[in-house]
């Protein structure tokens, strides 16, 4: 081996000794295309002296996301298999499921294991019942947190490792995983992204930072974006383009980048976003005539169901003061410079029916549609009792015209984020009643600002990061809010004119024939 590069062979077991002592020049000596970098080293180390020393420490990291927390993990159980493929051992690494996570870590191990450095001085890698990488005595068994997953019955005795920890749940932890170092006082790795206070890692960066204020030794590491864009400027430039685009309070950016923690319970519009969203212009009665061209205006519609006795308006609102009502938005769409540019949206009209019957929904919302705004989309709640309704729309206006929505979980969630989105970068304006202006808008705005401020989220752990939102108060519904989240369904249509679609398609495809 002393031809590959590395020295003389007294030099090359110096070197040998020195990297199964420490990680990090195991790292650059073994896979020195992917050596850990300044951030990641301390944790490492921290964590390997602590499996030989055999203090059964406890250890959190949060990394911002895509900086190299997996890659971390790799290397130290590549090292900590070469370390002890004579004298035996086992590490446990549990994923929230068993597939994907634990098999792409899985897989993450076992390419590093194949480097050439590596097998020369280690042997061949095992891999048993798919889901345990084995090098001669020594393993690393990845077992799925899932409920229901049999992972009882197992043992650390070199190191516990929780990857995604914020989407562990604790009772699974406490009552299978925990365990499981135990008997040899192994170890134990908390990884992942913060997210809320109610995960197992928020739990665990609490109670190791007090363990760090009463004897000073770390025990948490925090790596945000910042500190990787330090070491990689390409990273920076990629999270800053991020934050242009999403806007620096959205709950991605402050998690994920910002590694700060989201109250399960917050305010999703608080006052600061709630300022984003305010605009400078008075409601419309209609489009004016000195408009800019390409501008254009949209419908988004939250719909309630109807009255069978014939009240509607105040009278309904009367006798069931929290009665839901069907809202609709007037969203004006003005386009964005150049031809890639996404548009802003301006809700510039509100409109409130309580119990009104659908079919004169219908058509009150069809003459709005084609004799005053000449909207070009309408967005539709087509949940429940909306279906008809949109039905009704989509055959009257065209179901180019129409899209409907459904909520569910899945999607409610994603609306909100994209919500967020529009909000914080700036692209989401709502009218601000005047003075003396139209009482019937006045009075909808009132209410609209209300729902906001009544509106409560919860990030549920998983890796899916769903969001549960509405309003919460008795007095308030959530019509008018949901209107306006509908704004986001209108941000995924194509609103380039038909020439510079035309134009950005011929030139796709001569890139294309090149």
């Amino acid at each position: 081996m002393s031809g590959a590069g590395v020295g003389t062979d007294a030099e090359l077991r110096a070197k040998l000794r020195l990297a199964l002592t420490d990680v990090g020049a195991f790292s650059h000596l073994a896979l020195p295309t992917l050596a850990l970098r300044g951030y990641q080293t301390p944790l490492a180390r921290a964590v390997a002296d602590s499996v030989v020393a055999g203090g059964g420490r406890e250890y959190a990291a949060i990394f911002s996301r895509q900086s190299g927390k997996d890659e971390l993990l790799a290397q130290l159980l590549t090292w900590l298999l070469c370390r002890q493929r004579l004298r035996g051992g086992t590490a446990i690494v549990a994923t929230p499921a068993l597939r994907p996570q634990g098999i792409i870590t899985r897989d993450r191990l076992v390419e590093r294991l194949a480097t050439p450095f590596v097998r020369a001085i280690a042997g061949p890698v095992r891999l048993r019942d798919g889901n345990t990488v084995q090098l001669g005595r020594a393993r690393v068994r990845f077992l799925s947190a899932a409920r229901g997953a049999n992972s009882r019955g197992n043992t650390a005795d070199l190191l516990l490792v929780a990857n995604e920890a914020q989407d562990i749940d604790p009772d699974v932890w406490d009552a299978v995983f925990a365990p499981m170092a135990a008997s040899s006082d192994a170890t134990t790795l908390y990884l992942g992204t913060v997210w809320s206070s109610v995960t197992l890692l928020a739990r665990q960066l609490r109670l190791l930072r007090e363990l760090e204020r009463s004897d000073g030794v770390e025990r948490v590491y925090r790596v945000p974006w910042r500190r990787v864009a330090e070491e990689l400027p390409a990273y920076g430039a990629y999270v800053r383009r991020q934050m242009a685009l999403l806007g620096e309070q959205h709950p991605f950016i402050r998690t994920e980048y910002e590694l700060e923690e989201l109250d399960g319970g917050g305010r999703l519009f608080p006052p600061e976003r709630q300022a984003l969203l305010r605009g400078s212009f008075p409601p419309l009665a209609g489009p004016p005539p000195d408009d800019a061209p390409g501008v254009t205006y949209a419908f988004v519609i939250d719909v309630a169901g109807e009255e069978e006795d014939g009240l509607e308006g105040e009278a309904a609102r009367r006798r069931q003061p929290r009665r839901d009502s069907t809202a609709l938005g007037v969203v004006r769409v003005v386009p964005g410079a150049g031809l890639d540019a996404r548009p802003t949206f301006q809700l510039v009209a509100r409109y409130l029916w309580t119990g009104t019957r659908h079919t004169t929904l219908h058509e009150r919302i069809a003459q709005l549609a084609t004799r005053v705004w000449r909207a070009r989309r309408v967005v539709i709640d087509a949940t429940g009792v909306g279906a008809g309704l949109a039905s009704f729309l989509s055959a009257t206006l065209g179901e180019r015209v129409v899209t409907p929505f459904v909520f569910s979980s899945t999607s409610k969630s994603q609306l909100a984020w994209d919500l967020l989105a529009l909000i914080d970068a700036g692209r989401l304006r709502v009218c601000a009643p005047e003075r003396g202006s139209d009482a019937e808008q006045a009075r909808l705005d009132q209410l609209f600002w209300r729902q906001l401020g009544a509106c409560r989220y919860t990030v549920l752990p998983g890796p899916g990061k769903l969001l549960r939102w509405g309003v919460e108060d008795a007095h308030l519904h959530d019509d008018l809010l949901f209107a306006l989240a509908l704004t986001a369904v209108l941000d995924r249509q194509d609103w380039r004119s038909r020439d510079a679609r035309g134009r950005n398609t011929s030139t796709t495809q001569g890139l294309a024939l090149h």
